[in-house]
């Protein structure tokens, strides 16, 4: 019972502590980008290496080894996107009033060079660890290269909760892609498969009669998968998940509030309330007065509405995927 607990305690610590080094690293000025792409390409470099020296090792620590390399390539896609240094051709906010099928298109091309780079580091790790006995590593980045595909058709389809505030500015047109909506069909199957898979692996994990290898190796990949799902539940659940890294975000970062507190969307989101036509969300009365005509009360109690939080990470920023 004491490696399962350890392979969980091990997989939260690093889910959280690797998301906010993005997130932090992510918020800095932007002249600081090159050398943190420059330390993590270094990192990257050793995770493959890793990879390739523990592929023939089911040990206890090649398990944690191999997983923590998995982790850390994922890491730097991710930074690599946030940061804006691969993302795609397309460097522009969705026009007005477009078709889903058309949104769809241009917020792929917003994307399309790094989806193409991380089919690549996953070809590469899949031809390295093929017929391997510790294949954990690519089996970690294929998990989360799924739910973060996951995650991001539901922000695409439209889901309450959209954590603008943690992208960079250079990237922050992309949220224009994305739609508010209370829920959209995907997300039910989403984590419902999702889920199935997860307790299918734990059930596996503690059927096995002693702890060793394969028991630790499934118990830290369904940590990973749950701690995905629970991303996707930020997404649409009045939780104040920025709390979990406000260590990371600074005081500059989104406020810890519920997402019910966080008022409507800015005109950046999409709105689509179950036709498939966006449209902005309204301005409130007040707002569209000039100001030398309202009254000191309306000065001093118009509503301020803070803009929704993007969650393009599952995991690591995001989702991460966080």
């Amino acid at each position: 019972m004491l490696s399962y607990v350890l392979a969980v305690t091990y997989a939260l610590f690093l889910w959280w502590f690797s998301t906010g080094v993005i997130l932090y690293l992510d918020k800095r000025p932007e002249h600081t980008y090159p050398w943190s792409m420059l330390g993590a390409t270094v990192l990257m470099l050793a995770g493959f290496v890793v990879l390739a020296l523990t592929r023939e090792q089911p040990s206890l620590l090649g398990a944690y080894a191999s997983f923590t390399a998995g982790v850390v390539i994922w890491g730097w896609m991710e930074m690599s996107y946030f940061m804006g240094f691969i993302t795609g051709p397309r460097k522009a906010p969705c026009p007005e009033h477009c078709s889903a099928g058309r949104r769809f298109v241009l917020a792929l091309s917003t994307s399309i060079y790094h989806e193409l780079v991380i089919v690549a580091a996953g070809c590469v790790m899949i031809v390295i660890t093929w017929g391997a006995a510790n294949p954990l590593g690519t089996w970690t980045f294929v998990i989360l290269w799924l739910m973060r595909w996951s995650a991001k058709l539901n922000l695409f389809l439209g889901v309450p909760n959209l954590n603008e505030e943690w992208l960079p500015e250079r990237i922050r047109f992309l949220t224009t892609y994305l739609a508010k909506r209370p829920m959209n069909l995907l997300f039910p199957m989403s984590v419902s498969v999702a889920t199935v898979i997860m307790c299918l692996l734990v059930d596996r994990a503690v059927a096995m009669p002693a702890p060793g290898f394969a028991s630790v190796a499934l118990m830290l990949a369904s940590t990973l998968l749950a701690l995905a799902i629970l991303e996707h539940w930020f997404l649409v659940l009045p939780l104040a998940d920025g709390a979990l890294w406000r260590w990371a975000l600074g005081p500059s970062g989104p406020p810890a509030q519920s997402a019910g507190d966080r008022g409507p969307a800015p005109s950046a989101a999409r709105s689509e309330p179950g036709r498939g036509e966006p449209r902005n969300w309204p301005q409130s009365r007040s707002a569209t007065r000039p100001a030398a005509e309202r009254t000191m009360e309306e000065r001093v109690t118009a509503p301020r509405f803070h803009g929704p939080v993007l969650r393009e990470r599952p995991l690591l920023v995001a989702p991460r995927g966080r």
